[in-house]
């Protein structure tokens, strides 16, 4: 691991020795090696967003493992999962499962920035999404009536998800009815015992994606991860009424500023090259102006959600190193060149045990 580690201590692409693992399958965030019914999961520092990986965030999949154990160990009695030892900061052990072809996202709040959001939907005058009934009056941001299971297909790589119902589903045959309504309670008890946690840190758990998978003996079970800032998003309660009176988007603890800083270059993951054009200089200058205030820090993330506190947080950790030297991202560059990852957040960091250190 520490071979494979780029100048800064950030992990992205692995090399060809590391398939002595087992059959590899590269996601956008997690390298995956299979052998002997076992999933070693490396947790890379690749970000993403609209299933585009833009580059990479120091120390952001050694935090994203953190959490997920955490969240698998704190959840493991209301819906069992795959996890199977955590060997290294940035990798899992886990059960080899059967993944469920469906993507369960469950909503609680009207938000979302992409076309296929819950809440594009809406600003369209669309009042059913997923087959669920939506009343009028609702606003951006605004929680709805009750939580709602939304699920969508599991695209391949590289391609789109699609928001569907549980009847478009049930008769493609990517999962029977019975299946899916039970699986719809045990989601939407999850979802709830995350808000309740999550309440007691000070933070909204407004939406999330679970995806599950069946092991050998039957069981359907969590797999890749459940409640991160990858997965979800965050909200901080003490601002969010404010936030809603001034007609203004919640400060958020995730990734959600940089979709909405792509969406304000034109860009929603359709041409990789597209918002690149304009220019890192631009981009860079209006990220200084906006989202500057609600940016994702893995290190701020990690102690809230596992209930830590500090007599002050650190600054804001998210510059994103270039992927490599030849394929960095002059987009992401654009969007988070102004505040390079804190040096009291690095020494932080380097003391939680076990952990790797930058070489």
């Amino acid at each position: 691991m520490r071979r494979a580690l780029a100048p800064g201590g950030t992990l992205d692409a692995l090399p060809d020795d590391f398939d002595v693992l087992g059959a590899r399958y590269s996601g956008k965030v997690r390298e995956n090696f299979t052998r002997g019914g076992e999933r070693l999961i490396l947790v890379t520092d690749r970000v993403s967003a609209f299933d585009v990986v833009l580059g990479t965030i120091p120390f952001k999949g050694q935090v994203l493992n953190g959490l997920a154990r955490f969240w698998f160990d704190a959840t493991a009695a209301i819906f069992p999962n795959h996890m199977l030892g955590v060997p290294d900061p940035q990798a899992m052990r886990a059960v080899e499962c059967t993944p469920i072809p469906v993507e369960f996202v469950v909503r609680g709040y009207l938000t979302g920035v992409s076309d296929t959001s819950i809440a594009r939907a809406y600003e369209r005058g669309e009042r059913s999404f997923c087959g669920h009934a939506l009343p009028d009056g609702l606003r951006r941001h605004e929680q709805l009536p009750k939580n709602l299971l939304t699920p969508s297909t599991k695209a391949p790589k590289g391609e789109h998800d699609i928001s569907v119902s549980r009847d478009w589903l049930v008769e493609r045959g990517l999962i029977d009815r019975e299946r899916y309504d039970v699986l719809e309670r045990r989601c939407l008890a999850l979802f709830e015992a995350g808000q309740k946690i999550a309440a007691e840190r000070g933070l909204i758990l407004v939406d999330t994606k679970y995806e599950l998978g069946v092991r050998p003996d039957g069981e359907i079970v969590l797999i890749d991860e459940i409640h991160t800032p990858d997965s979800s998003r965050y909200w901080y309660a003490d601002s969010y009424a404010q936030a809603m009176a001034r007609g203004e988007d919640p400060r958020s603890l995730d990734k959600e500023y940089l979709r909405r800083w792509l969406v304000s270059q034109g860009f929603r993951g359709e041409a990789a090259a597209g918002p690149a054009r304009r220019g890192p200089r631009r981009g860079g200058a209006a990220l200084h102006r906006g989202p500057r205030a609600h940016h994702w820090s893995p290190l701020r993330a990690g102690h809230r959600a596992a209930g830590r506190t500090s007599a002050a947080e650190p600054r804001p950790a998210a510059a994103l190193a270039p992927r490599t030297a030849a394929g960095s991202s002059p987009l992401l560059r654009a969007a988070t060149s102004h505040e390079p990852c804190g040096a009291r957040a690095a020494r932080r960091l380097a003391a939680w045990p076990g952990r790797l250190e930058p070489p």
